[in-house]
């Protein structure tokens, strides 16, 4: 739809246009869209996941134990890849929950928790965010039902939950298919932020947890949408 529109043709000629190009090598077809092959098509658009660790360090701590408050003991959740969920992580010993995850970061802080089970969905490793996406349905997750979803964003506002990268969004929306509740996990940053591609509207969300330095019109727009809002503090 970008691609009709910025380059004001049908999207039947687009279609071709992209099968043609897939047929040269010179990109990957995913469903919606098209990623460019070649060396760089392993990468995700976006930060590398350690250093994005380090911003907003201490809104993200205190949002990730904020939402690990909402886990209720053996529940099975969804734990979506990202820095601010990943500070979800050290607070929830001894719940024993089941956590679905597609990072390979939270599964790691996870293991030593005894109680805690893990599973991951089956995909391709993107190395700079340790995460497990794929476009296909065959991922294993078919079965797989969750009380609630945790989820990050690169930006948040009046059209909804925004990403990066195309491949990271098809994943999150199959993964937000199988939870009963969306929470979303987002610092006050997010909010001055903007990405090139929609995950969900605003209506999709039922909490998010963001720190106090979110602005007034912000945490209106949400409200508006009818979504509880959390300040972690």
């Amino acid at each position: 739809r970008q691609l009709s529109t910025r380059l004001d043709a049908s999207s039947a000629t687009i279609r071709r246009d992209l099968e043609r190009l897939e047929g040269e090598g010179r990109i990957s077809r995913v469903r919606g869209g098209a990623r460019l092959a070649g060396p760089d098509a392993e990468k995700l658009v976006g930060t590398p996941f350690e250093l994005n660790r380090t911003r907003q360090a201490a809104q993200k701590a205190a949002i990730g134990r904020a939402a690990a408050a909402f886990c209720r003991p053996g529940e099975a959740v969804i734990i979506d890849g990202g820095t601010t969920t990943f500070a979800m992580c050290s607070h929830l010993a001894g719940l024993e929950l089941q956590v679905l995850t597609n990072s390979l970061h939270i599964i790691g802080e996870l293991i030593p928790q005894a109680g805690t089970r893990l599973a991951a969905p089956g995909g391709q490793i993107f190395r700079e965010q340790n995460i497990i996406l794929s476009p296909f349905e065959d991922d294993g997750l078919s079965r797989y039902h969750a009380a609630k979803m945790f989820m990050g964003a690169a930006a948040v506002g009046p059209r909804g939950l925004m990403q990066a990268d195309v491949v990271l969004i098809q994943a999150e929306q199959k993964l937000m298919d199988k939870a009963d509740q969306l929470i979303v996990l987002a610092d006050s940053s997010k909010f001055l932020s903007s990405a090139a591609f929609l995950v969900c509207a605003l209506d999709e969300i039922d909490i998010v947890i963001t720190d106090a330095g979110v602005r007034e019109s912000d945490l209106d727009l949400l409200r508006a949408h009818e979504i509880d809002v959390i300040l972690a503090r």
